[in-house]
């Protein structure tokens, strides 16, 4: 552990050089070109085999044997315009790594190396997963998946880690069973027949009867879901009409729903698709439902916790490894999970001297850069404690 530690020091301004490169040039989902060619040009400095998956993802291999783990970054960036002050900030406008989706690319490329300079003594392979568009539907974790990524050689087990700014620098959060919920994406379109507004009995209103489809969906949470289940439905978008004496002809409606219980989920979809039009067909008018499945919950294994806890404990003060409170974030990670045994943690990013720092997705995004050593060394030791179990 040890000589891990003097491996992330001594590597550390490489790392800088990753993460600042990146930040200084993100790139949106599932156009990540240049990013991609930076991390294989990356790759190949370290004498790392490589492949191209699903254009823009990659996968890279380090040891030999029959066990065979992941470890895995997010590329992407978000349509978010920066307003940090930072000397590496992003040079085109309306494009930010604001989820950390840099560092994480930076700190397994850093792991790669250290890794590398093993090889000889780990107890299996170690493959290197780069992913592409996690943050835009239908999720690059699926892609890569169906492209191949977990095969030749097959992957047994995978990790993955998030940068958390609502922890400091120096501390874990780590929780087994689900961290993160399912992300559906909801629009409704509500039609009707507009009139004079002094004239309502002429047409068919589609604003009263979006306010009543808004009001049943609320009830749908005490109606049809386990109260001690967790589960969120939010109409957070409504637009109809223009003017204060003109009932419109449509009314769209935006909304999403989170949840832990894929069984629930299913439940609450049906539930939806056999209501929505009928509140509307009360009023006259017709309703279009259109559910956009996002990702499932991300569930961390229960025997893969154990692995982490180690791992962590090695490298953390006992106080500074905590309880991950679940949250209802989307992360396409989940899909690796559904198809092997997988674990996803929460690395600090807040600086100590501050009690809070802007969020993820925040266009003010500066996480602390030397919470990346505790990020590099948790996948090394990760991977090197699972090939060893």
């Amino acid at each position: 552990m040890k000589e891990i530690l003097v491996s992330v020091d001594k590597l550390f301004n490489k790392t800088l050089e990753y993460r600042r490169h990146i930040h200084a040039n993100p790139e949106l989902s599932f156009k990540e070109f240049e990013t991609a060619k930076y991390i294989r040009a990356k790759l190949d400095d370290l004498n790392i085999e490589w492949k191209a998956c699903s254009v823009t993802g990659t996968f890279a291999t380090i040891g030999k044997g029959d066990r065979c783990v992941a470890l895995r970054a997010d590329i992407d960036a978000l349509p978010i315009f920066e307003e940090t002050n930072l000397p590496f900030k992003s040079k085109f406008d309306n494009v930010m790594h604001a989820c950390g989706h840099d560092m994480h690319t930076a700190m397994l490329l850093t792991a790669a190396e250290i890794l590398k300079n093993n090889e000889d003594s780990l107890n299996g392979v170690v493959k290197l997963i780069f992913q592409l568009g996690e943050e835009q539907l239908p999720g690059g974790a699926s892609l890569m998946i169906k492209d191949g990524a977990l095969e030749n050689p097959k992957v047994d087990a995978i990790f993955g880690q998030h940068i958390y700014p609502g922890e400091e620098t120096g501390k874990i959060s780590l929780k087994e069973g689900p961290v993160m919920g399912s992300a559906d994406e909801i629009y409704i379109t509500i039609e009707g027949k507009s009139t004079h507004a002094a004239q309502p009995h002429l047409g068919s209103d589609p604003i009263l009867a979006a306010a009543q489809t808004i009001v049943y969906y609320q009830t749908l949470m005490t109606k049809y879901k386990d109260p001690t289940k967790a589960g969120v439905l939010t109409l957070a978008s409504i637009h109809g009409g223009f003017a204060t004496n003109v009932i419109p002809d449509k009314v769209e409606i935006k909304g999403t729903l989170r949840s832990f219980d894929n069984d629930w989920r299913d439940e609450i979809h049906k539930v939806l698709e056999e209501k929505t039009n009928l509140i509307s067909q009360s009023y006259d008018c017709k309703a279009t439902l259109e559910i956009r499945k996002g990702y499932p919950s991300v569930i961390n294994d229960k025997e893969l916790h154990n692995i982490i806890l180690n791992s962590a404990e090695s490298l953390f003060n006992k106080e500074d490894i905590l309880e991950f409170e679940p949250k209802m974030w989307g992360e396409d990670f989940s899909y690796y999970g559904r198809v092997i045994p997988a674990y996803f943690w929460f690395i600090g990013v807040r600086p100590k001297n501050k009690n809070s720092m802007p969020a993820l997705h925040n266009s003010k995004l500066d996480p602390e850069e030397e919470a990346m050593k505790y990020g590099i060394s948790m996948l090394v030791n990760s991977a090197i404690n699972y090939l060893n179990k």
